[in-house]
């Protein structure tokens, strides 16, 4: 019998239980999405909304300024602006014209700024350190989307040597970021940079700066002042007198340093070649490496003044001290003078006039190899003198037992061992100073503008041969500049008789381990010998002059004499 087929009613009862478990499924996750934003993410999701309207507009603070011993202003800040364009905020139909108005008043093709203005970003520069002529020609021109912001320029003096700046590597120069680089800028940028400050503001839908008084903001701290012992007279007549030796001796570039004897501070710092700073960005990147701390070399004779100081001050020698002068063969190699003499029997006195090598080489055995390798460091010879300038390089003296008998031979008279013109200069002046080393600086004292204090800066100093032992080289070392044959001649100032201390020297230049023609010659010196003012080292690299031998007493010399005149009269210097 056929039957009915009934089908099964719908079970809304399940169905409605399911779709009420997909809503709560759904609740569930809706929550939890609010709970994640509202509270896990609350803080990120609310700084980006905030960063499209709220930005913090840095507030710069001013840089320090650099003035001389005088008080002078060698260093300051001008205001110049920046030029910027927001593309977003200049309607693509107006861009055209705009670049045509641009244009001319910033000296750029139309094309080349519409290039820019139409680039898919929010920010792009126009132009940088336009004038205040040009900055209110383009606020005139009240174009939509650019906008005109005040910066600081680094303003420097002008060298007496044409194309440069005054005393360009001593100070160094700030880039386009605000931060020095080389020199004082650069060792002491954190002191004058200061502190910026900033300003929370909102910006409304067109994108405009609308500053919010209320909000959290810091003020900026001004850069402190910096005044130097330079003295700009003496230092003016410096760089035209090194231009001058670097181009009479055909050198590839040359040194001039000069220190106060007594508190270390620096008085003159010149160089050729040099740079501007007001335009460095035109000048070569070797231009600005500043060779009195970062030029490593063989110092030559000039050495001969460390040595006869250990000498001296263990006993080890007097200046009457005679003995037989003759080539010295130390492991197999000849040891021979300039001159390739033998000069039989002659004081110590004669070794330092005529700048003798084996006579340096006697005085180094007289006084054994510990004394010698101990005086090379008490002089500070391969250690940095912690001048405050950027960029000091050394080469420390090998251990002892690395320096064979040859090594510490020809470390008497200035080979085989590295320096720079500033560890010399030091040396030097250890010995002017009556045996007490002190640390040469630049700066003399820091200055707040906010309050006019004034924090003095104190050198290090420490003493390492005796008054006695110093004060007999001094006198040896006038008999350089004033004795019959002695090798400083060139020095002598006739009103400074017998007051004139000074040292020549000559270094042969070692390439890939063989020494060639090239040479560096040097002359050292400090007056009045008997209190001195000043110690002053020249330094002449690789010359090529074929009119006189290269000597450091016939190219270096002259160039000290000149400046040190320049200082006597400067500061009324008496015999």
């Amino acid at each position: 019998m056929r039957g009915w087929f009934v089908a099964d009613s719908p079970d809304f009862r399940h169905r409605g239980v399911w779709l009420a478990l997909a809503f709560a499924a759904m609740a569930i996750t809706l929550c939890a999405r609010l709970f994640d934003v509202q509270m896990l993410q609350h803080t990120t999701l609310a700084a980006r909304a905030a960063a499209l309207h709220q930005k913090s507009v840095t507030i710069a603070a001013t840089r320090g300024r650099i003035l001389d011993s005088s008080g002078r202003v060698l260093v300051s800040n001008r205001t110049v602006y920046d030029v910027y364009a927001d593309p977003g905020l200049i309607a693509a139909s107006t861009r055209e014209d705009a670049a045509r108005q641009l244009g001319p008043v910033l000296s750029m093709d139309a094309t080349a700024v519409a290039s820019l203005i139409s680039e898919p970003t929010r920010f792009v520069y126009l132009a940088k350190a336009v004038s205040q002529d040009i900055s209110d020609r383009l606020n005139a021109l009240n174009l939509a989307g650019v906008v005109v912001v005040p910066a600081q320029q680094r303003v420097y003096e002008p060298s007496p040597v044409t194309g440069t700046s005054f005393a360009a590597n001593l100070l160094g120069y700030v880039d386009h970021s605000g931060t020095g680089q080389y020199g004082i800028e650069s060792y002491y940028n954190t002191v004058l940079h200061g502190t910026d400050g900033h300003q929370s503001t909102v910006r409304d839908v067109a994108g405009n700066s609308i500053t919010l008084s209320n909000d959290p903001q810091s003020e900026a701290h001004n850069g402190q002042d910096l005044q130097l012992g330079l003295d700009s007279e003496v230092q003016y007549w410096a760089e035209q007198a090194i231009a001058q030796g670097v181009a009479t001796a055909q050198a590839a570039s040359g040194t001039l340093i000069m220190m106060d004897t007594k508190t270390g501070v620096i008085r003159a710092w010149a160089q050729a070649p040099t740079y501007d700073a007001n335009s460095y960005w035109t000048s070569q990147i070797a231009s600005f490496r500043d060779l009195a701390v970062a030029n490593v070399y063989e110092p030559g004779s000039v050495e001969k003044v460390v040595t006869f100081a250990g000498g001296l001050n263990s006993g080890a020698i007097t200046p009457g001290y005679t003995f037989n002068e003759a080539p010295t063969t130390i492991d197999g190699y000849t040891i021979r003078d300039w001159d390739g003499r033998a000069h039989g029997t002659i004081s110590m006195q004669t070794v330092l006039d005529e700048s003798l090598n084996n006579g340096a080489i006697k005085v180094g055995q007289l006084m054994g190899a510990n004394n010698f390798y101990s005086n090379l460091l008490a002089f500070g010879m391969g250690a940095p003198t912690g001048v405050d300038l950027f960029g000091e390089q050394n080469v420390p003296l090998p251990p002892q037992n690395k320096l064979s008998a040859l090594d510490l031979a020809e470390a008497a008279f200035g080979q085989r061992v590295q320096v720079t013109p500033i560890e010399v200069l030091a040396a030097f002046n250890a010995v002017a100073n009556g045996g007490v080393w002190v640390q040469p600086h630049a700066v003399q004292s820091v200055i707040d503008r906010t309050t006019g204090t004034t924090a003095s800066v104190v050198p290090t100093t420490r003493r390492i041969i005796s008054p006695q032992a110093a004060a007999t080289l001094a006198q040896m070392m006038t008999g350089v500049v004033e004795d019959r044959g002695g090798e400083g001649s060139l020095a002598r100032i006739p009103a400074f008789k017998r007051q004139v201390a000074g040292k020549t020297g000559t270094a042969s230049v070692a390439t890939h381990g063989q020494y060639g023609n090239d040479v560096v010659v040097s002359f050292g010196g400090f007056l009045p010998a008997k209190n001195p003012r000043f110690t002053m080292l020249v330094v002449l690299n690789y010359p090529h002059e074929t009119g006189v031998v290269r000597f450091g007493a016939t190219l270096a010399a002259p160039v000290w004499k000149q400046v040190a005149q320049v200082a006597i009269d400067q500061w009324r210097i008496t015999p």
